[in-house]
């Protein structure tokens, strides 16, 4: 399987999310530069953390526009996997291929901690691996991760079990003190109808070993990979 990581002027996660698919994964992985117009075959895109373009209009708001998001676009249309992480789940929202807005945080500062997400749904790509209810210890590092969106949005996203993962103590338990940034419905990550983009502000690529204070991020690229050869066709050797 093979892994595209973009780097947008302003992203720091890009090299963190390399190593973990290279060094952790063992898959193959390509960095992908904001300006170019192919994704060279991957089939995996992530979009990672940072601070794209400086954030100075709005978060992801700039980078939305970039050569290659018009190709990211495409490959969504097809199906293609795509994980935006913090800034990569911001500009997900900016370019309308995941719905809903971020504010800035409840408390108007940067959080940069270890928080616990409860996982709500696996059937995904990236949660499949994972139990429902499953609780994984992974850091926060932002200031505009208060997600947001409408009642009846809010609504959908229920009805269609869109809902990945939400902000909770360590015994899963839904807590206001324990959601970071007081999103909405304690909401730390969402996927798309189609179940093929996921977008989500804790950093899964800054708890990918031990070493890092975490493992649990590892399983959500873990599930991405275990899905991806469940779903090769092995008689014709094609992607499906």
């Amino acid at each position: 399987m093979k892994f595209g990581v973009i780097t947008f002027p302003g992203s720091n996660c890009d090299y963190d999310c390399y190593r973990a698919v290279k060094d952790v994964l063992k898959e193959e992985v390509e960095f992908l530069w904001h300006q170019d117009t192919s994704l060279t075959k991957c089939d995996c895109i992530i979009l990672p953390g940072g601070f794209s373009y400086g954030d100075y209009l709005r978060t992801g708001a700039i980078a939305r526009f970039s050569a290659i998001m018009k190709e990211v676009t495409k490959f969504a249309q097809k199906g293609g996997l795509i994980i935006g992480i913090c800034n990569g789940f911001q500009i997900l929202l900016e370019s309308g291929l995941l719905p809903g807005a971020m504010l800035r945080n409840r408390s108007l500062r940067f959080v940069c901690k270890f928080v616990y997400i409860r996982t709500e749904d696996t059937n995904t790509p990236f949660s499949h691996s994972l139990k429902k209810g499953q609780v994984l210890k992974i850091p926060v590092a932002h200031s505009d991760g208060n997600y947001y969106i409408s009642s009846e949005g809010l609504m959908k996203l229920k009805k269609n079990n869109q809902i990945i993962f939400r902000y909770c103590d360590a015994q899963g338990e839904l807590d206001p003190q324990y959601n970071p940034n007081g999103a909405l419905d304690f909401i730390a990550g969402i996927c798309n109808q189609e179940r093929n983009i996921l977008g989500m502000m804790p950093h899964p690529e800054r708890a990918s070993e031990l070493i890092l204070g975490s493992d649990d991020g590892k399983y959500i690229f873990r599930s991405i990979v275990d899905f991806f050869a469940k779903h090769l066709d092995d008689k014709k050797g094609k992607r499906i």
